[in-house]
């Protein structure tokens, strides 16, 4: 998300995102007669399999060493192929890998490439641009988040790389020849074969971006794609273009010509141009959703995108865990979801959301229903609390910044956040700042807020993707939350108990009530869905877990 993370199109698509995540299927259902005013006229495009779509902000980037964004996920994601790809079940699919082997003792993964893989220039993908691509992400001058992130810890010596301790050249990875990939891992890590559809793990054309230099992704003319869909145009600020690829290895199976992204913020704005014919997909906000709903245009598009609290403990406020619990407790998570977002998502009572992995010898239970609510709506208990911290504090009243993004349906989430935390929470003034997608997250990276409305979606399919974000100095904590017990819980399942299923989802558990129960480190608020209206004779696009928010390789016009 993943910075995930909707998410971006979701997050902003949190925008968009940014943020979102695995698996599930976003088809189109009628769902009646369409309301008054409702066209159901596709786009002039439509019959030449042609689509536009919405994105709520800017590409800051679409260089997959430096995408931190969902938005940029989504189209990165559309451009470039992996070693796999997501279907519409959330399981692997071909992509540049055919298949591949792991070592008995689960640390060497060597992955058999396809031979007719092309860039769009015509140049073969093969394993060396894997090599050069992993290399660069961790290298330090290039300035990689999600490379260290990512990598460090996973792949054998990337975290000495990262730290200017080992060269590039030492990263576990080898082109054994080249259609043969191989990579060693520091430790068995069950589900890297997921990991390898994030974003940070495409491929790069080496003589290409280094030919580019700075410029490299930060125009049309400066990308170069190996995946279904190839960038031709990108007017900051208003939108981009992709067309399909020719020299895409499955070509035969991409149908969409062409999708046109027109940066809307405003919700009113895109359900006009929805109208009008001249969109064939818009997001809804909570004042749209009752008037479209019944419209066969209209669809919900289910993610395990999280939306929460971050509170920066730097702060003397947030640094007393009773405060945190406080506030946590004083929001009203079903009046939020059901009254302010009305959009299909649902209240969150964890920090890994439900529906999104089972847990190992539960008879294929999801993680929510074995693991049970942590937090939820409790006004009492939050003025308990909030009087405790008071008194620690030796105040009686404080001020606190609530930090989140400047789209509408955003707007509407926060003002709700500070009627009821200043409703609730006698002696609490909250002061809302409302900035762009790509400000906020520039001053979440910087640990430059005190209370952040932020959001997370994973980047693969195990629990770990959300909770090993809070290790103390971990680089998407930068709220300055420090437990020694909480390290030790993440860092024994991801090591002695890797090999461990069933003991290493009871480690995680135990984590996720210290992180949320006892240190409330971070406030659970909804776990994400998006309400949209979709021209009804598009077919095949579908949401994704681990990729891109949507996926439009197998997508058409009808």
């Amino acid at each position: 998300m993943s910075r995930k993370l909707f998410l971006g199109l979701i997050l902003s698509i949190s925008l968009l995102f940014v943020l979102a995540a695995c698996g599930g299927n976003g088809g189109n259902e009628s769902s009646g007669e369409g309301s008054e005013g409702d066209s159901s006229e596709g786009s002039d495009s439509g019959s030449d399999q042609s689509i536009s779509f919405t994105a709520k902000s800017e590409l800051p980037s679409m260089d997959p060493s430096l995408i931190t964004d969902s938005v940029a996920f989504q189209w990165a994601g559309e451009t470039y192929e992996g070693l796999y790809r997501l279907d519409e079940n959330g399981e692997l699919a071909e992509g540049v890998a055919k298949d591949h082997e792991v070592s008995e003792d689960g640390t060497t993964w060597t992955f058999n490439l396809r031979e007719d893989a092309q860039w769009e220039n015509g140049d073969p993908v093969t394993a060396h641009d894997f090599v050069y691509a992993w290399q660069r992400a961790v290298t330090p001058d290039t300035g990689s988040e999600y490379g260290p992130y990512f990598l460090g810890g996973v792949v054998k010596n990337a975290s000495a790389i990262a730290e200017g301790e080992m060269k590039p050249e030492e990263l576990g990875v080898k082109a054994v020849d080249d259609y043969t990939f191989e990579v060693n891992l520091e430790q068995p890590v069950p589900y890297f074969d997921s990991m390898t559809v994030f974003i940070t793990f495409m491929p790069l054309n080496k003589s290409y971006v280094e030919e580019q230099g700075d410029s490299f992704s930060t125009e049309a003319d400066n990308t170069l794609a190996n995946g279904p869909f190839k960038m031709t145009e990108w007017k900051h600020g208003e939108g981009w273009k992709v067309v399909k690829n020719e020299n895409y290895w499955d070509a035969d199976t991409v149908e969409l010509q062409e999708i046109d992204v027109k940066v809307i913020k405003e919700t009113s704005t895109a359900v006009n141009l929805f109208q009008s014919g001249e969109l064939d997909q818009a997001e809804l906000n909570a004042e749209f959703v009752d008037e479209y709903r019944s419209s066969e245009h209209f669809e919900v598009v289910e993610n395990p995108y999280l939306y929460f609290f971050k509170f920066n403990q730097e702060n003397e406020v947030l640094s007393n865990a009773d405060a945190r619990k406080a506030m946590s407790m004083a929001i009203d998570r079903k009046s939020l979801t059901d009254v302010i977002l009305n959009d299909g998502s649902v209240p969150a009572n964890g920090y890994v959301p439900s529906n999104f992995v089972t847990v190992p010898g539960s008879d294929g239970k999801d993680f929510r229903e074995v693991q049970g609510p942590l937090v939820g709506h409790d006004v009492e208990k939050a003025k308990e609390h909030w009087d405790k911290a008071l008194e620690a504090l030796g105040k009686d009243s404080v001020t606190l910044e609530l930090m989140g993004d400047d789209t509408d349906s955003s707007q509407n989430a926060m003002a709700y956040y500070k009627e009821q935390l200043e409703t609730n929470l006698e002696g609490l003034s909250v002061k809302v700042v409302e900035v762009p997608f790509k400000e906020r997250v520039r001053r979440d990276q910087e640990g430059e807020f005190e209370i952040e409305a932020a959001t997370w979606g994973p980047d693969y399919a195990d629990a770990n993707t959300y909770l090993n974000m809070y290790l103390t100095d971990g680089q998407n904590n930068n709220m300055n939350y420090s437990s020694e017990e909480y390290d030790s819980l993440i860092n024994k399942a991801n090591t002695e108990l890797a090999q461990k299923p069933e003991k290493r989802y009871e480690t995680f558990m135990e984590a996720e009530r210290l992180l949320i129960e006892e240190d409330a480190a971070v406030a659970p608020l909804y776990q994400d869905a998006k309400s949209q209206l979709l021209r009804s004779n598009i077919e095949g696009v579908f949401p994704t877990a681990t990729g891109p928010n949507f996926e439009f390789k197998w997508a058409s016009v009808k």
